[in-house]
């Protein structure tokens, strides 16, 4: 058999998949006989050890083996069965609260039986409740747990360990009946093993294998299938940048004509790393395919600079721009920003707000179709189907992990001018770690911006308990009665029965009542958007010197008299975010201070984060330590980055091999461009929805 038909047997063409049952597979993402095969145990248990039961002790988790002296069925209480084994050193008693005749019946006095589970302490000595038992008089015509260590699998409900492994076991005999063709070039990896013996042994691994090497993921056997997901997904990234210079788009060269004068006017000279990742930018808006590119920095890096350079090529050219923003606020800073640069130069930039209305929607839908505005700059509202381009040359998405996949992909469409297609710049806050660099974002070019602007001071963060309270408020007193502002950022906009943390409102009317000389303002994301403009406008001129908000300022908000910044109940918020709001201060001359409130007690992982935010101002290092805490599964999805999961592949835990199997795609699509397409059809069957994501 094809390994491309084995891929897509349906799951429903095993024996006993019925439809109930097919669609519990499905909910664990099983909807093919591979899928099934790649459904890897979470662990293992050995019950092939056996201990005798005057040794055994409570909390203990073993075999026990012995003839069965008694079987009685209890009615007190609840009905229950009962049996009796002894090995001659001790007796033993196996419960079971759930049971049918056919148990009942099978257990009879005499036979031997042979039972694992947690030793229990009961009235007249050990005992296991609902242990999983096998009566050793019954001849075998499987693996039994003598032969091997026993897989356990995540499941889902009315779905039991003992189905899922008996149609592992009919999947693996398929297998065997009908062997798949070879897909890894083997004499690349000699030492690993072939894939029908990789998923054999995964599946049912002899006793003798060493556990350690399969908790760890580091058994020949696992790795096969990791190296080969791995390299499935580096060759999907190639073939999408193959694909990708396939399209056409327009070359736009450098004609001095906006861009001369507007560093001209400038007042402050781009830093070097400002000054590179705009070379690399132009490089690759003068091929005649989209650029795909992704700029990186970390906050206050100067990323909003680097994209007005991007744009003045476009309009040197004669071409629209788009850019679009995850929030109200941070789109109406880039609209005051870019109209500051921008109409000096004679170019016309607006933007598009859900808040427009009637005549007024309809004229700038109007002027953005006939292109008298040149620069559109908004929010989700720039996918509104009544928004067209007259010719679209640039799209920069900001944050733009915040957008999904779809939306994307969604205004990208909206640019094609018969066959070509807008240049793509997207721009992110959030460092991203090499290793993701390496794998999830391996399709784009990537630019980081590593120096931050002259004047910039380092945000010295400190970790107290939120017992210390008082003393907080009398340090926000100072710091405001001296000429400074001050952010404090509540995870909650009220009061809640749910979470023992402090709200924003309340919070506000608390501090108004201590700080009775300092004007204090409120912002949160149920504010009208309008109100939310102004609160941030009074911030911004000093009317307001204490603003108490929630995460909706966590981006793009730029006040740079704001020089203490205080995030109440930080244990509740992850590094990424933490690192984004710390990067609200910072952003002028004076030295800032960010304060990280907690609430007692902490957990092992809320420390680890406090710890990282109070050593390190890096955001490429917190990135890292974020994914290492983590994991991969919070950081990813297929709705925000527009990736398959993996089956496999941790990325944390398999970084170190990523590099060698890039290697291997260079060497596959050079040499065995078949195999490698097979590769990706087998592992990746849905991919090409997000080559331009």
């Amino acid at each position: 058999m094809s390994t491309r038909l084995f891929n897509h047997l349906p799951i429903k063409s095993l024996n006993g998949v019925g439809l109930a049952l097919e669609a519990k597979l499905q909910k664990l993402g099983i909807n093919t006989v591979y899928d099934l095969l790649l459904h890897l145990p979470l662990r293992y248990e050995n019950r092939a050890i056996t201990a005798r039961i005057a040794d055994v002790y409570s909390g203990q988790t073993i075999s026990i083996e012995g003839h069965i002296t008694q079987r009685q069925i209890i009615t007190s209480k609840r009905r229950m069965l009962i049996c009796t084994i002894t090995d001659g050193t001790g007796v033993a008693a196996l419960r079971f609260m759930h049971f049918n005749a056919g148990m009942s019946q099978g257990m009879i006095p005499g036979n031997r039986i042979r039972a694992y589970g947690e030793i229990k302490q009961g009235k007249y000595g050990p005992e296991l409740i609902h242990p999983h038992y096998r009566l050793l008089s019954h001849p075998q015509t499987t693996p039994t747990d003598e032969d091997r260590l026993t897989p356990i699998y995540s499941t889902t409900d009315g779905l039991s360990q003992t189905v899922l492994r008996k149609l592992i076991q009919q999947a693996l005999q398929l297998l065997q009946q009908y062997p798949i063709d070879e897909i890894l070039p083997i004499p690349l990896c000699p030492w690993l093993p072939a894939i029908d013996a990789a998923l054999s042994t995964i599946h049912y691994p002899p006793t003798d294998i060493d556990p350690l090497l399969l908790e760890q993921y580091q058994h020949p056997a696992q790795q096969r299938l990791i190296i080969e997901e791995l390299l499935a997904y580096q060759l999907s990234m190639q073939f999408i940048r193959e694909d990708e210079r396939k399209l056409q788009a327009y070359p736009l060269n450098a004609t001095g004509r906006y861009m001369t004068p507007f560093l001209t006017q400038l007042a402050f000279t781009p830093t070097a790393a400002q000054q590179r990742v705009t070379k690399e930018i132009k490089l690759d808006m003068q091929q005649p395919y989209p650029m795909m590119r992704l700029v990186q920095g970390d906050v206050g890096s100067g990323k909003t600079l680097v994209a007005a350079m991007a744009a003045l090529l476009a309009l040197e050219n004669g071409k629209q721009v788009a850019l679009m923003a995850p929030t109200e606020i941070l789109a109406e800073q880039h609209y005051h920003n870019f109209k500051a640069w921008f109409e000096p130069l004679n170019i016309e930039v607006d933007w598009v707000s859900s808040r427009l209305q009637g005549k007024t929607k309809q004229a700038k839908f109007d002027a953005i179709a006939n292109g008298q505005i040149s620069m559109v700059i908004g929010t989700h509202a720039i996918f509104y189907e009544q928004v067209q381009f007259k010719q679209l040359g640039l799209v920069i998405i900001d944050e733009q992990h915040r957008f999904g996949v779809d939306q994307r992909l969604n205004l990208w469409e909206k640019g094609r001018d018969q066959q070509c297609y807008p240049h793509q710049l997207l721009m992110t806050a959030t460092p991203i770690p090499r290793t993701l660099a390496m794998t999830v974002y391996a399709h784009l070019a990537i630019s980081i911006i590593d120096e931050l602007p002259p004047g910039r001071t380092p945000i010295t963060t400190v970790v107290i308990p939120n017992t210390r309270r008082l003393e907080i408020i009398e340090r926000v007193k100072q710091v405001c009665l001296s000429g400074g502002q001050v952010y404090w950022v509540c995870t909650l906009v009220e009061e809640s029965e749910t979470f023992e943390a402090q709200d924003a409102e309340n919070l506000a009317t608390e501090l108004q009542h201590h700080l009775s000389s300092i004007q204090v303002g409120l912002i949160h994301g149920r504010m009208k958007a309008n109100e939310k403009q102004q609160i941030m406008l009074d911030f911004k001129q000093n009317q307001i010197q204490l603003l108490v908000a929630t995460t909706v300022i966590e981006v793009g908000v730029d006040v740079p008299n704001a020089n203490l910044m205080i995030i109440e109940n930080a244990e509740r918020l992850g590094l990424a975010q933490l690192h984004q709001l710390r990067g609200r201060v910072g952003r002028g001359s004076a030295v800032s201070n960010c304060v990280l409130l907690y609430q007692a007690p902490l957990s092992k992982t809320a420390q680890a984060r406090l710890k990282v935010m109070r050593e390190s101002n890096d955001g490429f290092i917190i990135a890292q330590k974020d994914m290492e805490i983590r994991g991969m599964g919070e950081i990813l999805g297929t709705k925000q980055i527009g990736i398959a999961d993996f089956k496999i592949v941790d990325l944390v835990r398999d970084q170190a091999i990523i590099e060698q199997v890039q290697q291997l795609a260079h060497y596959l699509i050079k040499h065995q461009p078949h195999h490698a397409r097979i590769l990706v059809d087998c592992w990746l069957p849905y991919r090409e929805k997000y080559i331009n994501a």
